[in-house]
């Protein structure tokens, strides 16, 4: 049996690999993890989301944590990834386990560990964690697991509610005031998600009206994938195309990533809310510093760096490089095409909620509609198309083997537009004279090869996407 971590945790099948028996193993291997940290007072974090069984996992972990003498603060409630990780800086945890399987579906769960500083936990500590398993499970070592009332009565579990300091951190980051000026109409979904209601929470005391869709619990996430993309959220779209609200707003599973629909219902993907809310962050207060993107994001967020003066750093795929950038640099923005951004002064974590209250104070600052603040945004900094496909896999991929073939079979051209320059960040991304660029990559937490394309059009987009899944099915 073989528990491998990918891009944020371990992430299985419920009942075929994600069973209790090995979430014990690898809490076991986390629980060895914190011990060994110099920390004096060993403290730690558990949270979980709404999927299948996850508050009983989060107790699990609870009670194998306790048992190995680590104080653990367990979540009472399902709540957002963002929010149980910044519990872990206010508690001044060692580390944090959040039970999700983020955007995944919903016969997947999974183990996001968290770092004290609020962050996913870095390669280094996930190659810890990993070698502390590997022993356990090679010497068949029991994991240690205590009665969960006694750990209650004891004190060494005990249960709480992370919102509250969560969303007092948020009021420092956002202008509610500004929101309140805007007296917007919202519809925010949560997907099934752990974000359910926060939006809406998070403005009880101000003008907006906010209406809840997606926010009942429902495990099965009705069948959908809770990934706010385009074709996940049709409900929110048909509200929008209403006429009677302004924006929508989406989060994922964990509520660590963002999507949204404007008013005329058309969907505004993660690429241009980072460049709206960048925008806004330069050009309305006034902030500085780096902008870290990953390798698949829009290079309209170079456009607006470069009229600004500010630099930008492009990092592999997932939001542990923008995370050890944001903890060592002074990093204004950092984000990644999936939707997960985060600003300075928040910890780094991608960060849902975050985004889309940002996002309404873009709207109710300008006095514009989020269409118009997209067109103004195209006619200035674009234009920019863009497009992911994801191929299912029928073997796995290494993807070393598939750099070099594709670096192999790299032409001089595609669809008569010259190719600049290679790179192989993560993956095999070409570089167009003409601005675009393509980008094949297998994924880091599932058995799927992506193909992302931006360009001047979507005819550019759709014949780069083209090219990439032929050259992608010969990988």
């Amino acid at each position: 049996m073989t528990i491998k971590f990918g891009t944020d945790g371990w992430r299985a099948i419920i009942s075929r690999d994600f069973t209790f028996h090995n979430l014990r193993l690898v809490a076991q291997a986390i629980a060895n993890f914190i011990n060994d940290q110099p920390a004096p007072d060993k403290i730690a974090v558990v949270g979980f989301d709404t999927r299948f069984l996850s508050d009983r996992y989060a107790a699990e972990v609870a009670m194998v944590f306790a048992a190995n003498g680590i104080k653990t603060w367990l979540a009472r409630a399902d709540a957002p990834t963002p929010a149980v990780s910044y519990a872990i800086v206010e508690k001044k945890a060692v580390a944090g386990v959040m039970i999700t399987a983020s955007h995944n579906p919903p016969r997947y769960n999974g183990v996001k560990l968290k770092a004290g500083f609020g962050g996913s936990a870095t390669k280094e500590q996930h190659k810890q964690v990993e070698a502390h398993l590997s022993k356990i499970i090679e010497n068949k070592i029991e994991p240690k697991i205590g009665p969960y009332k006694e750990q209650i009565d004891d004190g060494m579990i005990t249960r709480f509610d992370p919102a509250w300091s969560y969303y007092g951190h948020l009021g420092t980051l956002i202008s509610l005031d500004t929101i309140s000026q805007g007296k917007l109409g919202v519809v925010a979904d949560g997907m099934f998600g752990a974000g359910r209601g926060v939006i809406g929470e998070m403005l009880a005391r101000t003008r907006a009206e906010v209406t809840n869709i997606r926010h009942r619990m429902n495990p099965g996430f009705d069948g959908i994938h809770p990934e706010p993309i385009a074709r996940n959220l049709q409900q929110l779209m048909s509200m929008m195309k209403s006429g009677h609200y302004h924006l929508g707003l989406a989060t994922d599973g964990d509520a660590d990533r963002i999507g949204a629909v404007d008013n005329n219902g058309d969907f505004v993907d993660p690429h241009r809310i980072f460049s709206l809310i960048l925008k806004y962050l330069i050009e309305e207060r006034g902030m500085s510093g780096k902008v870290v993107r990953t390798v698949s994001t829009t290079r309209m967020i170079d456009r607006i760096c470069a009229k600004h003066g500010l630099d930008v750093v492009e990092v592999p795929v997932g939001f542990g490089l923008i995370a050890d950038l944001m903890m060592t640099e002074d990093v204004l923005m950092g984000g990644e095409e999936s939707g997960g951004m985060s600003i300075k002064g928040h910890i780094p974590e991608g960060d849902g909620i975050l985004m889309g209250l940002l996002l309404l104070e873009v709207v109710a600052s300008s006095g514009k509609t989020l269409d118009q603040l997209v067109n103004d945004l195209l006619e200035e900094y674009g234009p920019a198309q863009y497009s992911r496909t994801d191929m299912q896999l029928s073997r796995p991929v290494e993807k070393a083997d598939m750099v070099a073939m594709l670096l192999d079979a790299a032409p001089k051209q595609i669809s008569g537009v010259e190719i600049e320059r290679i790179e192989t960040t993560d993956g095999v991304k070409y570089y167009m004279a003409d601005g675009s660029w393509l980008l094949i990559r297998p994924s880091g937490t599932e058995p799927v090869l992506r193909v992302y394309a931006e360009g001047p059009s979507d005819a550019v987009v759709a014949a780069l996407l083209g090219f990439g899944e032929e050259m992608a099915a010969k990988a």
